[in-house]
């Protein structure tokens, strides 16, 4: 176990560390600008380039390069929406999405505004929705980005420093034990245990907060105010 890992740990390492940390920013861009995220996870992406960090230095300019990429994405995301919306959600792509998943994003961004805006970071398919959605919605760029902010940077130091501490912590003790692996590969694994169990969490919480809101009054207060939002 230890060989197989040290190889891959050392091909990740090999990479010329600017490479790996463009790489890095590039794969979460494309996860939710153009809904590359459907198919291949960015969190992945970053875990493995965390991997390979082997300094204060890069873990600073992959947790920077992550936000900054995240950031952008999202903010392509909401200009396709704002401007070609319709016409992504009419095309063979969008039809692959599914309405229902197009609908369930845009209920949820009505219902909770810019609350919808942070969690969805961390919930399936609509973390690549939501930017979409928000495009073609009443909310502000400026709005937008002030709530996505946040959820991008924690987002980002999350996966960051547990890849990078999982593999850190693996070299220094590959040497000493023989399953050192298995606790690299536990500590991964244990972490995207946490992330599934705080989804799952985070969809019911969401899910029982709008079903409540469909048996009062239709749209809740901060759907009330989402729609009425300038985009300034």
């Amino acid at each position: 176990m230890n060989d197989a890992l040290t190889w891959v740990l050392d091909v990740v390492n090999g990479v010329d560390p600017v490479v790996r940390t463009i790489i890095a920013a590039v794969g979460i861009l494309l996860e939710t600008s153009i809904l590359v995220g459907l198919v291949v996870p960015g969190d992945t992406v970053v875990i493995v380039a965390a991997t390979g960090v082997g300094s204060p230095v890069e873990y600073w300019a992959l947790v920077a390069a992550v936000i900054v990429g995240s950031l952008s994405g999202e903010s392509i995301g909401f200009a396709l929406g704002r401007f070609f919306g319709p016409r992504i959600r009419a095309s063979r792509l969008g039809r692959r999405i599914g309405e229902s998943n197009w609908v369930r994003a845009e209920t949820y961004l009505a219902r909770r505004g810019g609350i919808a805006v942070f969690v969805s970071r961390f919930l399936p398919v609509l973390h690549s929705l939501i930017p979409l959605t928000v495009g073609m919605s009443p909310m502000s760029y400026r709005r937008f980005i002030s709530w996505t902010a946040p959820a991008c940077v924690i987002w980002a130091f999350a996966y960051v420093s547990v890849g990078s501490a999982a593999a850190g912590g693996y070299r220094e003790l590959a040497d000493q034990l023989h399953y050192a692996g298995y606790l690299f590969v536990g500590v991964i694994v244990g972490f995207l245990l946490i992330v599934l169990v705080v989804k799952k969490l985070l969809g019911r919480a969401e899910a029982r907060h709008m079903r409540r809101n469909a048996r009062g009054d239709g749209v809740s207060r901060e759907g009330d105010d989402a729609a009425s939002w300038p985009r300034d």
